[in-house]
Formats: structure tokens, sequence, C-alpha cells
């Protein structure tokens, strides 16, 4: 294994405390960090009930923590983990914040917007693009959001 595959790992398994803090919460258990240089910089889990936000996720959280921490919004030369493939909205933000490089868990089939579904991370409609590593503990990932939801049917 070299050092990104191992620092993937590290950082994803951060992302995924985070997210089973988002799930102590009652909120669905998603978890993001951003990275740069080895330094978490930012980091976010799911809040929207409890924010009252439908921009409370995990990812637009951490951007935020990531911008107010280094002063810019903009975060260039920077890696996003996040447990859930990002949605639509959170992609969106990736670009305009110019995230080098994302690194998922688990696919999202229904609102995937970094291959699943669309591919907005790397479109060239857009002014940037990012480079994109899926399936980093994927299965740790899918069984969190799968257990978070068999235990809201029952």
């Amino acid at each position: 294994m070299n050092n990104t595959e191992t620092d993937d790992i590290r950082f994803m398994a951060q992302a995924l405390n985070l997210a089973r803090r988002a799930g102590e919460e009652g909120e669905v258990p998603v978890g993001a960090l951003i990275v740069r240089d080895g330094n978490v910089i930012g980091e976010g889990w799911n809040r929207p009930i409890a924010e009252h936000d439908p921009t409370g996720h995990a990812e637009i959280r951490a951007l935020r923590d990531a911008s107010r921490r280094v002063g810019n919004y903009r975060l260039p030369g920077t890696t996003l983990y996040v447990t859930l493939e990002p949605c639509p909205m959170c992609a969106g933000a990736m670009v305009h914040a110019r995230i080098a490089r994302v690194v998922f868990g688990a696919a999202d089939p229904r609102a995937g917007a970094a291959g699943s579904v669309f591919n907005l991370l790397q479109s060239e409609s857009l002014n940037h693009r990012s480079t994109i590593t899926a399936g980093i503990l994927a299965e740790e990932s899918s069984d969190l959001l799968r257990r978070f939801f068999r235990s809201r049917r029952c």
C-alpha cells in the first residue's frame, strides 16, 4: 500500500467517526473532513435537522469550517473526504471552493454527483474539476447508513 492509500484510509476512518457522531445526534450518518498537506483543516457532520438548515450537509459544514480556519473560500490543494458520495449541492460547492481531490466511501445511486447519477466534479462545462477516488472504506460507510435507516424503519 502506498502513502496515498494509507492516508486515504486514515482520513476516511476519521470521517467515519464524524458520521457516527451525526448518527448519535439523530442525523443521517455522514461525516466529512478537508485535508491540506496532511493536516485536517476542516470537518463536519450532517446537521440539517438540528440546525433547521437544508444546506447542513457534512461536506458544506466541512467547507465552511476550513474556509474560516484558512481565511479564504478558495481551498486549492485540498482533499475532501466524505463517507457518502456528494450530492449535487455539495459537489457544486466543492467546485466553487476549488477542491483538488474528493475521496468518498459509499456510492449514492439516487443522488450521487461524483459519478453515480451525475458527475459535476469533473464536468467539462464547469471551470474547475476535481479528481475522484471512490470506494475507500465503502463497506463500513454503507453499513453505517444501512444500520441507521434500518433502525428508523423499526
